[in-house]
């Protein structure tokens, strides 16, 4: 289960509404070894593509060595649909290779007729994909 503080849930929908008609991404970092999230970090997506997206290799170079300074991981790796449900494709399977992350899909698109966005989370290991519940908290 993924458990994300209201104000983090908040910022990760509010980035891919903002990016929107374009794929947002970013990553939710944490004290390694919690899978506790707490540092928000929109990324740029490089491809500016509404059906793709893809990290800026110099900008994920220096987020991972940031983490490193401040023993962190990435707890969370987040990215927006947005015009299909948010359920990883295969493209994102492939790119899944952080196999203690959470995968956060938040779809920008009415696709199930419940509102303007889905908010799923994933984990997903060896290109099995696992669908858990998420847990949204005042504090933690």
């Amino acid at each position: 289960m993924l458990t994300i503080t209201q104000t983090l849930y908040d910022q990760i929908v509010a980035h891919s509404r903002a990016d929107h008609p374009d794929e947002a991404c970013g990553v939710v970092a944490g004290p390694a070894g919690t899978d506790r999230p707490e540092r928000f970090i929109p990324m740029l997506n490089a491809a500016r593509s509404p059906t793709f997206y893809e990290f800026d290799s110099a900008d994920l170079l220096k987020l991972y060595r940031e983490m490193d300074d401040h023993d962190e991981e990435p707890v969370i790796v987040y990215h927006s649909h947005t015009a299909t449900e948010a359920y990883p494709s295969r493209t994102d399977v492939t790119y899944a290779n952080e196999p203690g992350a959470h995968y956060v899909l938040v779809s920008t698109a009415d696709t199930d007729g419940s509102g303007p966005f889905q908010f799923r989370s994933y984990r997903i290991v060896d290109g099995e994909i696992t669908e858990e519940d998420v847990q949204v908290v005042e504090a933690y």
